[in-house]
């Protein structure tokens, strides 16, 4: 099935063979007897007296039978480093191994669509081992430091974060009111005081309060030295004013005040040195994390690094979805790439757009060579199917190295789905491996696939645990008719119902193709294979995309 590449340089005669074992060794011995004489002639042996006594001498010298491998009828009008792409002379034509021990391989496009698969090399996985096979090739990002603000949201701690000061860092009134001294030398709290001083919450010094003296206080501000409590503005009365506006004394109406009430002391929310996040917490879109960062003052800290996604559209039919103009037979507009990209950006990821890629495979590599620059996934649309210009496969591991983990996996819509990796070395010279998730070109298995098999993998890559989508019961709001040989994941809204349960109702036509199956949908149904329906009523599990919808 593999094909090796020979060639001449200068007198060095290079020979390219196969990555597996087998095809490496079989592909060495149709060959290997030849050597010899290419070698020679490579050299710079008179070729003439070197035939002067025909191929037959040629067999006979280097021991080459009827039965041996062999390539010699090339040798009158080409040497060793053309040999290998016939199919006569001792190599079998290329077909589909099914039951090889190896990995599967591609199609070869250069072979042309008469000897193309017609039955795909790579067995049907189930989703759960498909979603195994990407967090076992998906690394978790190298920890960076950041700043403290709004764009930490989305991001996974890499280290335990410790409180440089305590909160709050002063004693502080919890309420309106008025500050007092309440303690065993000291009368009640019941009775009429002198307003000594005012502390509003703002910087700067605050007179010490004596006994029998009391401070106007408003929430938030510092307590006078040697206060010890604060009463509630709604239990006292004012008693004299100063010019009608300024208070001069003010009546507590209760003694029931007790020492520290209303009182937030030093370190009370948070101690100096209190460890406040922890290494794999993430930093969410509520803000209670990043208030509780700013609170102490912490101006950094480490973080997991988010991969950065390229997304690509495949297929020499696909146009940018805004182009003017009417569409040409066969011309499709692309809504893949918009739709994946705002799906990526509303994970908190940034993305690029990588634009189409026609089919052909030189344009192909070079597109995807170019990206692996920019981005460490990379999400292309269409190209995954059994067509002949269907050249992602190929490109993927006969021109880019990579390896196809799976290209096959059992579930409804997006069978086609293919997840695989590239080494690549940066620009600064560092090995690294690169994810491309190959999704099928059809609207809804690419959106659906998505949701499975990339979100895991980018949620993974920046710390976050457990990964996916979460997981809920509904119940199901008319019969679902099932798949009998593929799991699917019917496009559904999902509705918090009166009931206290949670619905689900269909979006309406599921052919992988309609785009219209996605709109308003929040939930994937989670249908078994088996024969039969799913009733009205029933609960199953569900999937949730989006935003779960109130009564």
């Amino acid at each position: 099935m593999s094909r090796p590449v020979a060639g001449v340089r200068n007198k060095t005669i290079i020979v390219t063979l196969p990555g597996s074992p087998k095809g490496a060794k079989e592909n060495l011995l149709s060959i290997v007897k030849q050597l010899p004489h290419a070698c020679k002639q490579a050299a710079g042996e008179d070729s003439r007296a070197a035939h002067a006594g025909g191929v037959k001498a040629l067999e006979k010298e280097a021991n080459i039978n009827d039965s041996t491998p062999s390539m010699h009828h090339q040798h009158q009008h080409a040497h060793a480093h053309h040999h290998a792409h016939h199919e006569h002379g001792g190599h079998s034509i290329l077909k589909a191994h099914a039951n090889s021990k190896n990995r599967p391989m591609s199609n070869d496009p250069k072979a042309g669509p008469a000897r193309r698969y017609r039955k795909s090399p790579y067995p049907m996985r189930s989703v759960e081992e498909a979603l195994s096979m990407v967090l076992e090739n998906t690394r978790r990002g190298k920890p960076v430091r950041v700043p403290v603000n709004g764009d930490l949201v989305g991001h996974v701690l890499a280290e335990d974060v410790r409180a440089d000061e305590p909160v709050p860092a002063f004693r502080a009134s919890i309420v309106d009111g008025y500050a007092i001294i309440i303690g065993k030398d000291t009368p009640g709290s019941e009775g009429t005081f002198p307003v000594a001083s005012v502390s509003h919450a703002a910087p700067g010094d605050i007179p010490s309060l004596q006994t029998g003296q009391i401070a106007r206080i408003t929430t938030g501000a510092p307590l006078p030295r040697n206060a010890t409590s604060v009463v509630m503005v709604e239990n006292t009365d004012s008693v004299e004013t100063e010019n009608g506006q300024e208070e001069k004394e003010v009546e507590i109406l209760t003694n029931e005040i007790k020492v520290g009430e209303n009182v937030r002391e030093i370190g009370s929310d948070v101690k100096a040195g209190e460890t406040i996040l922890r290494t794999g917490e993430e930093m969410t879109a509520t803000g209670g994390e990043l208030g509780l960062l700013a609170s102490v003052g912490k101006k950094e800290v480490s973080v997991y690094q988010k991969p950065v996604v390229g997304v690509l559209s495949t297929g020499d039919e696909i146009v940018d979805h805004d182009r003017p103009g009417s569409l040409r037979l066969g011309e499709v507009r692309d809504t893949n790439r918009p739709t994946i990209m705002a799906a990526v950006r509303g994970w908190g990821f940034e993305v690029l757009d990588l634009g189409i890629a026609k089919d052909k495979q030189s344009s192909l590599e070079q597109t995807l060579r170019d990206a692996m620059r920019k981005v460490s996934i990379v999400i292309t649309t269409g190209g995954v199917s059994m067509g002949e210009l269907d050249l992602l496969k190929p490109t993927i591991e006969r021109s880019l190295g990579g390896t196809i983990h799976f290209g096959r996996v059992a579930l409804k819509p997006g069978k086609p789905t293919t997840f695989a990796t590239i080494p690549f070395k940066t620009n600064t010279g560092e090995q690294e491996t690169r994810l491309i998730f190959s999704l099928p070109g059809n609207p809804a298995s690419a959106i659906v696939t998505s949701h499975l098999f990339v979100l895991p993998s980018l949620q993974k890559a920046c710390g976050i645990s457990p990964v996916g989508l979460p997981k809920v019961l509904v119940t199901v709001d008319q019969d679902v008719v099932l798949d009998p040989q593929r799991v699917e994941y019917h496009r559904v809204t999902v509705i918090a119902g009166r009931d206290g349960a949670l619905h689900a109702a269909s979006t309406g036509g599921q052919r992988s193709s309609r785009v219209g199956s996605l709109k308003s949908a929040n939930g994937l149904l989670c249908l078994p294979a088996r024969k039969g329906l799913i009733e009205k009523g029933e609960k199953v599990e569900a999937l949730l995309m989006g935003r779960l919808i109130g009564f």
